[in-house]
């Protein structure tokens, strides 16, 4: 069997391999190592990841069927059978969830004095509370709306919470449609905490779904409530620009993000209290069918209760406080004397375990600094309240010359964004939008600065966000230098992202969609000529995410001339290890814990020159071929150990929080006598 030809059966799915990532993350919920309350945050990340996996995975699967498409997926399923395999496993996830909240997670936070109350067991001082809340806050800013022929299904936001009430009886104009439809304003809390002399323990909650599920028929004056039920409608968020008619990216998007809250309907999710009656009107309204409808036993919204471990004081029941650390000899330099720093060497920075700061101090220190001319960065992600974009309009304003590329298209960012964009340039600052087709995802920051009567670059590379608020979660590592040739590269791309010409080659750079792909599959094969001749030959890569087939076929082909190959992948894996005759000498294995596993860090042996990169790119064919993406040497003999022990070798010793793949797909967590226990990232942290 040749490895190089393209056989569905050498594949596994990417919708499947999301969802078998999602049970892994609801592992950590289940975890009874893993604290209380942080148990209660894994449940509300599957339900987010969850929200996201139906309105861009599904939805695309949803719009294949109806366009009657016939492309086949690498594994070689139809979108009628991909979709039928998804909705059966996410029927069970969900299912699953929502056991572990109710008979898990709920009963051990009552243990603890935290309880969330249900309307059954309210008393009447409590009821008494909360009705006056119901009265305060709650009934002013709701709108009912009943159902006739003078008043259509109304058209409801995505992911927001309503209520379909059942009712009996005429109004004061004599109408009786039956069915009335109850909207939760975006701005009342999902939980309200009670009073603890009422509660009678530390921390007491109720739903809002409670509230309003007692005091609905107060909106609805004589007439009698059969039933009151909450659901929820997940849509199509998938942003669609025609390329070919763009004139102003930022105005186009701009017209487009509306839409978003209103797109085709793909999930729709009720209280398993529901009746098939209401939840048929349901699915009619929206346009779907049995197999989209989620039936849960709980809140339909368990994303809102991501911020109830933050207000509860029970450090015993979370994670401990963690501080990050600085890189011996860098404190935070708040002056120029940053640049000689960097000027005697590389400096390596691996967050969450070491502080953001020193590249929010670089760039704070540039903006004021009067000997430098030129700051260039791009941006993906970066958030609301960005103290480095305040930097660059500071910059801006003291008159350098600052140009920045944001990438609009950064999903679910693009608000965030494009007021960034608006704000830099009232600034003076140059702001461009990439390239139309191209995302551009690399994580570069240029500073150009005159020493000595001549411009010298100092250069920030990353594999993560400039996001100071991501950095304390997700692991990631960012390169800072002063080294030349590289400055030189990165501003070879920025010269490509701002204005026109063919690109030229670069010296350490691997660029998508160029040199990245190409670079990696002749590197895989030169391991593979290695192997055959007999030397030692060996790669390590870690990512998010494998799913090219053209560099899944190079893995093949590698292993089977006898290469060593280990794949660190947290998410979705196309590639089957250990099969015999393909894959025997690959080994996947996907780290889920404390924090996000982020970084992207690749090794080829090389015959003993061992050639170290970390990069912005998954092996996707998205990230090699329809995004701007920068792979970048680790050429410090020192930090390239550093980044071998701790980006690859500890998690592959890791044996308490590693899940190691089967050929089919399937993970089985790895598991450690105490006393022989590796976990990455705890080690990371103590180091």
């Amino acid at each position: 069997m040749s490895p190089a030809s393209h056989q569905p059966e050498n594949y596994l799915n990417r919708e499947l391999g999301l969802l078998a990532f999602n049970r892994r993350v609801l592992a950590q919920a289940q975890d009874t190592r893993t604290p209380l309350l942080e148990r209660l945050r894994f449940l509300c990340i599957v339900s987010s990841n969850m929200d996201e996996f139906f309105e861009i995975r599904v939805a695309g699967l949803k719009e294949q069927i109806r366009a009657r498409a016939s492309r086949l997926t690498t594994d070689g399923k139809t979108p009628h059978e991909v979709f039928r395999r998804v909705s059966l496993e996410a029927h069970a996830l969900v299912e699953a969830q929502y056991r572990i909240f109710n008979e898990e997670v709920l009963p051990q936070l009552a243990a603890e004095g935290i309880l969330f109350i249900r309307r059954a067991a309210w008393n009447e001082a409590q009821r008494a509370w909360i009705r006056d809340y119901f009265d305060r806050e709650v009934i002013p800013v709701l709108t009912p709306l009943g159902l006739d022929p003078s008043h259509p299904f109304p058209r409801l936001l995505n992911k927001s919470l309503n209520f379909a009430v059942a009712l009996e009886g005429k109004d004061a104009f004599g109408r009786s449609s039956g069915v009335a439809i109850v909207q939760a304003p975006r701005l009342l809390p999902r939980v309200v905490q009670l009073p603890p002399e009422l509660a009678g323990c530390p921390y007491a909650f109720v739903f809002l779904s409670s509230i309003l599920h007692e005091f609905v028929g107060e909106l609805f004056s004589g007439m009698s409530v059969q039933g009151c039920y909450q659901f929820r409608v997940t849509r199509n968020s998938d942003l669609f620009v025609d390329e070919e008619e763009i004139t102003n990216l930022r105005t186009k998007l701009q017209g487009e993000l509306p839409h978003r809250h209103f797109g085709d309907a793909v999930r729709l999710e009720v209280a398993d209290s529901c009746s098939q009656r209401i939840a048929d009107f349901l699915l009619s309204e929206f346009g779907l069918r049995e197999e989209d409808l989620y039936r849960v036993g709980g809140p339909v919204n368990l994303v809102r209760l991501m911020q109830v471990p933050d207000g509860i004081e029970r450090p015993d029941l979370k994670f401990s406080p963690y501080t990050p650390g600085l890189p011996k000899g860098l404190a935070q330099e708040k002056n120029t004397r940053v640049f000689a720093l960097l000027r005697q060497g590389d400096i390596l920075l691996h967050h969450p375990y070491q502080s953001f700061a020193p590249v929010i101090d670089l760039l704070r220190v540039a903006a004021n600094d009067p000997e430098v001319a030129a700051i260039k960065m791009t941006i993906y992600r970066t958030g609301a309240d960005s103290v480095l974009m305040q930097s660059l309009i500071r910059a801006a304003q003291n008159g350098k010359e600052v140009t920045v590329v944001m990438e609009l298209m950064a999903r679910f960012d693009e608000e965030a964004n494009i007021s960034w964009a608006t704000r830099l340039e009232e600034a003076g600052a140059h702001v461009v939008y990439g390239v139309v087709g191209y995302k551009v995802h690399a994580k570069a920051l240029l500073i150009v600065r005159r020493e000595e009567g001549q411009l010298r670059r100092y250069t920030h590379l990353g594999t993560g966000n400039y996001h100071p608020r991501t950095a304390r979660l997700y692991c990631d590592f960012g390169l800072l230098t002063a080294n030349e040739e590289i400055g030189r590269d990165v501003a070879e791309v920025f010269k490509q992202l701002t204005g026109l010409g063919k690109a030229r080659t670069l010296r350490y750079l691997w660029q998508a969609p160029f040199t990245l792909q190409p670079n990696i599959i002749a590197a895989i094969h030169a391991e593979a000529e290695h192997a055959s001749a007999g030397k030692k030959a060996r790669v390590i890569a870690k990512m998010n995410a494998l799913l090219e087939p053209e560099t899944i076929n190079a893995l093949y082909a590698a292993a089977q001339a006898g290469v060593k190959i280990d794949l660190i992948v947290r998410g979705v894996c196309a590639l089957k290890p250990g099969v015999p005759g393909l894959s025997e000498n690959i080994r996947v294995r996907s780290i889920i814990g404390r924090f996000l596993e982020h970084h992207r860090v690749f090794y080829f042996h090389a015959d003993g020159e061992e050639k170290l990169y970390l990069a912005s790119a998954d092996w996707m064919e998205r990230n090699f071929f329809r995004r701007i993406e920068l792979a970048f040497p680790v050429l410090d003999p020192r930090l390239k150990k550093r980044v071998m022990q701790e980006g690859l070798r500890c998690y592959l010793a890791d044996n308490t929080h590693a899940w190691e793949m089967a050929a089919d797909g399937t993970y089985s967590r790895k598991v450690a006598l105490r006393a022989k226990a590796h976990n990455a990232q705890e080690e990371l942290m103590r180091q």
